[in-house]
């Protein structure tokens, strides 16, 4: 088996750690400015569709 040449630092060891942790969180939601409905930061609006300022899709009406 190989075996690693130097200790690996704390910093190095906890940078890795963090990583892998926010990998673990779940995404951060930011209020659309048109409706005012929760939604994924980078995404159309799942409610009325707009994404910065301009109709992507028009949604469907859910019975």
């Amino acid at each position: 088996m190989a075996n690693p040449k130097r200790k690996l630092s704390k910093s190095k060891t906890r940078k890795r750690k963090a990583q892998w942790l926010s990998a673990l969180t779940a995404p951060g939601f930011v209020e659309c400015p048109n409706c005012g409905e929760l939604r994924l930061p980078h995404h159309a609006c799942p409610k009325c569709g707009f994404y910065r300022g301009q109709q992507v899709y028009v949604p469907r009406e859910y019975e």
